[in-house]
């Protein structure tokens, strides 16, 4: 099997999981909606979608037609990094349970999670997206692709993180916090 071709498999994988992450994200979305939840800030949810598609896209796309060199420990560190980025993505998935999804959508009456990853950082899954972004396209040597996810990424996180902060605002802290 080529290097090519494993990342093409890789970047699929990916791909697959973030449907499993939508089918998941649909779910709790619903649930949310029908315990009273208020979505806010959903002008900037489509233009995520296609920068997130775009992340695999580019890779894709930049590895077919660039075919750079990869160095196998570049290859090989990068693949580790995508791995506990989707550990990391998982994790706070799990955590949240019905209140994760891809949107932001707030229940009345539920109050932040602060376990998990949560208690270490107030934004873990953006630190998986940052990580996967710069290492998924590394794993094949696309430096374009990360670059430039890299730079569209970080406007639209701080856009993501305001609106967020912004609606957790609205929530009661649990008591003893």
């Amino acid at each position: 099997m080529t290097s090519l071709t494993a990342f093409t498999i890789l970047v699929v994988l990916v791909g697959v999981e973030r449907l499993a992450e939508l089918v998941v994200s649909r779910r709790n979305a619903a649930w949310s909606f029908e315990r009273g939840g208020v979505e806010t800030g959903f002008s900037h949810y489509p233009p995520m979608v296609v920068l997130h598609t775009g992340l695999l896209v580019g890779a894709l796309v930049e590895a077919y037609v660039r075919e750079p060199h990869t160095p196998s420990a570049l290859a090989w560190s990068m693949l580790a990094v995508v791995v506990v980025s989707q550990a990391l993505r998982w994790w706070c998935i799990a955590t949240l349970g019905r209140q994760w999804n891809t949107r932001v959508i707030v229940v009345p009456g539920l109050t932040p999670v602060r376990r998990g990853p949560y208690a270490l950082l107030p934004h873990p899954n953006y630190v998986a997206v940052v990580l996967e972004g710069v290492a998924l396209p590394l794993v094949h040597a696309c430096w374009i692709t990360a670059v430039v996810f890299t730079l569209l990424n970080a406007v639209l996180l701080t856009v993501r993180i305001r609106v967020e902060n912004a609606a957790l605002t609205t929530l009661a802290e649990p008591s003893g916090a």
